[in-house]
């Protein structure tokens, strides 16, 4: 605008027209109205809070803007620009009295999981015709975390043996229960109120309780991460088939075991907070071109891990690639998403297939109901 303005007055001056010259000075004109609107910023505080700050993929979430005028003068209109990963929102603002606030509201992207910086905040001030900007870069940001959806479904409970003679006993089993694994005989240092006397009658020898810490509900959840047997849409699914039994599990109590083939491992006793950790920790899962097999070092090393395995993979693969799982948990299931290859029978292994995690999850609930 400012060289069409002054190419416009010079032509006038040449030519000696005086419509260029008035044109010029129009353009110079506005020119100077705009910086003059423009120049001063908005003396305006500004806060912006999440509700809720995490939500399941679809459902709305809204951002409330507060503003603030404290000092003694309008504060004439303006926009604050908020970004929320590489969606923008613009609030338009409305002129402010004196010691004055104005609430506004606004939904936030949710149609896609992961974990979504919002903000910083941009307030700017332009003029009607849009000829200056004055921005000016306020507020914090805040995180929005964006679950997998989740699908009504049941939980599975494995691995509470009660009142066992033998067998094996976890090492990370909860403190604080007893169960009798043994009678054997007394030795120096043992509680003297764990004494069986009836064995010792029987044996001639003083014979002594052997109490264990029992194994308790447990639970894992191994996520395939593999893009090869997972096509992008068939793996958000997949996520989705983890999140709901996650979820459900926690929240019933049981412990439970987040295990990804690129090697996410995240364990967490039941409860609200477990559950919430096992959601945010999928919204950043992300597929992996590597090509690695389906299980991570964590279940071909260390000691019987007990309970209850769900693989989540896609719809075909072979039983030698879940072999090493079928010693190492009581019970073994493998939901494979998509469309079915053939997937061979696993001996000792629950299969199920299904094209989506909503058929997926109400096939789980009939086979562990």
């Amino acid at each position: 605008m400012l060289i069409s303005s002054l190419l416009a007055y010079g032509l006038g001056e040449l030519a000696g027209y005086t419509f260029f010259r008035a044109l010029g000075g129009i353009g110079i004109g506005a020119l100077l109205a705009a910086t003059i609107l423009t120049v001063r910023r908005p003396q305006v505080s500004v806060h912006r809070d999440l509700s809720p700050d995490r939500v399941e993929r679809g459902r709305p979430a809204l951002a409330t803007l507060r503003v603030r005028n404290a000092g003694p003068r309008w504060q004439p209109s303006f926009a604050a620009h908020d970004s929320a990963g590489p969606e923008r929102r613009q609030v338009p603002i409305r002129r402010l009295g004196p010691d004055s606030e104005a609430t506004y509201r606004y939904e936030l992207p949710t149609s896609r999981r992961g974990r979504i910086q919002v903000g910083p905040l941009t307030l700017e001030r332009s003029d009607p015709l849009g000829l200056a900007r004055n921005r000016t870069a306020t507020g914090e940001t805040a995180v929005l975390w964006v679950h997998p959806k989740r699908h009504p479904t049941r939980t599975v409970v494995a691995g509470r043996p009660r009142h066992h003679h033998i067998g094996r006993t976890a090492d990370d089993s909860l403190r604080g229960s007893a169960d009798l694994r043994d009678v054997r005989p007394y030795v120096v240092g043992d509680e003297v109120r764990h004494l069986h006397w009836k064995a010792s009658a029987r044996t001639g020898q003083l014979m002594v309780r052997d109490y264990v810490d029992p194994d308790q509900p447990r639970l894992t959840v191994l996520l395939d991460t593999r893009t090869e047997p997972l096509p992008e849409a068939t793996f958000e699914e997949a996520v989705e088939v983890a999140a709901s039994i996650l979820f459900a599990a926690s929240m019933a109590g049981h412990r439970c075991r987040l295990l990804t083939s690129a090697g996410t491992d995240l364990a967490a006793p039941g409860g609200a907070l477990a559950s919430r950790q096992f959601l945010d920790e999928l919204c950043m899962v992300q597929q992996s071109d590597e090509r690695a097999g389906l299980l991570p070092r964590a279940l071909t090393t260390g000691a019987s891990s007990g309970g209850a395995i769900v693989v989540v993979t896609g719809a075909h693969g072979t039983a030698s690639d879940l072999a090493p799982l079928l010693v190492r948990y009581g019970s073994v299931t493998v939901l494979g998403l998509g469309p079915a290859h053939g997937v061979a029978p696993i001996h000792g292994a629950r299969v199920i297939l299904a094209a989506d995690a909503a058929e997926a999850l109400t096939q789980w609930s009939g086979v562990i109901g």
